[in-house]
């Protein structure tokens, strides 16, 4: 992206809610619903959104001239800033081949990009994209077999970080994507076909590309109808997970571990004690349990009994750089973004995930230094009130 996309898109989309109502005008409905709902009456999707508003900063001015410092090493590799791209699963759906823009804005940019399990493109095809930036997310087989086969895939793709999800006992219901009738497969039914004539761009993209599919698991199945691999999905991912199963992970994958979900703080301290590498601190963006916390709400507990000993890292309800500044204030040591960067790409294409990336690193930056502190180290000395 060079100087002048970013001015010409600065004055258009200046912040990411431009880019998400420029998505929506994009994107079929369903795939809109899809990736904005939540749960249940979707009560936790606003607080999400809404909670950081209950942290207030105390600024402190006349300091000179102030540069912000986000260049941050986590894991034993460094990235331009404490931000990274959150796994997001039927990725395709919003837009065609979105994974491999989103590898490619991670690896110009230097921060990690975490793909799903379920997302629409493999490890082998991402990997080329991403470089030494991919984190592989995995929802936890049933068979060892086919975990294995897994992260073997992952690792040999050149992904470094693993992230087990832990937070998904079971599907969640999510009924605004229901009542937007998203079926899976996607089907070509008249009500699609007229999605694709009133959403121009996305339809010739998908005709081009061909409806998205479970790439990663299809090989798994022999079969590449997207039902039937579903089902698979459904019966031999998730559900049973436990503190044996994430031991084994840690012994099998001879890399960081993270464990993604955690909102409780006993959980985070079991985690630590059998040596997996970081909590990811998540209520998976509202979209499986209604009834929980929010994410910011469960941080400074997580932050207290974890000690310092593992990073912590934060996603759910991330929009702009001061919700990142203040999870960071909080104690996270890392945030990511999942919706963001999808509005990104179906808004602008190619180009999108770069220009999020801009807008919510240089937002953190400003807000650091109109706070009057040029690290998260002097960040974590604020006031708050």
């Amino acid at each position: 992206m060079n100087e002048k996309q970013l001015q010409r898109f600065s004055n258009r989309y200046p912040a990411i809610i431009d880019l998400a109502e420029k998505a929506k005008r994009r994107i079929p409905k369903v795939a809109w619903e899809y990736l904005s709902s939540g749960t249940g009456d979707e009560h936790l999707l606003q607080r999400n959104n809404t909670a950081f508003q209950s942290i207030n900063f105390l600024p402190q001015f006349c300091k000179g001239e102030l540069t912000a410092k986000t260049e941050t090493e986590l894991f034993g590799r460094t990235y331009s800033a404490p931000i990274g791209i959150a796994p997001v699963g039927l990725t395709g759906l919003m837009w065609p081949r979105v994974e491999h823009f989103l590898a490619n804005t991670a690896n110009r940019i230097k921060i990690p990009y975490c793909l799903s399990t379920v997302a629409t493109e493999t490890p082998e095809t991402v990997g080329s994209y991403v470089g030494k930036m991919g984190w592989f997310q995995l929802y936890p087989p049933k068979d060892k077999a086919l975990r294995n086969s897994l992260l073997k895939r992952a690792k040999a793709s050149g992904f470094h970080t693993l992230v087990v999800t832990a937070d998904v006992p079971m599907a969640s219901r999510r009924e605004r994507s229901k009542r937007a009738g998203l079926a899976v497969p996607p089907r070509i039914t008249p009500k699609l076909i007229w999605q694709g004539i009133t959403h121009p761009i996305w339809g010739y993209e998908t005709l081009l590309h061909g409806l998205p599919r479970l790439r990663t698991v299809e090989q798994y199945t022999n079969n590449t109808d997207m039902k039937f691999v579903s089902g698979f999905v459904g019966n031999r991912l998730g559900g049973t997970l436990d503190w044996d199963y994430c031991q084994e992970l840690k012994e099998s994958w001879k890399g960081p571990v993270v464990i993604k979900g955690i909102l409780h703080p006993d959980d985070a301290e079991k985690a630590v004690a059998i040596g997996l590498d970081g909590i990811y601190v998540s209520n998976h963006g509202a979209r499986q349990f209604n009834g929980a916390i929010t994410a910011i709400e469960a941080l400074p507990k997580i932050v207290k009994v974890v000690k310092g000993q593992v990073p912590i890292l934060f996603d759910s309800g991330i929009r702009n750089g001061l919700d990142a500044m203040r999870a960071l204030y909080l104690g996270a040591d890392f945030v990511l973004a999942g919706r963001p960067f999808i509005y990104g790409v179906a808004a602008l294409g190619n180009l999108g995930g770069d220009y999020v990336a801009h807008i919510l690193i240089d937002d953190l930056k400003n807000n650091m230094v109109q706070l009057g502190v040029e690290t998260v180290a002097e960040l974590r000395k604020a006031i708050v009130t």
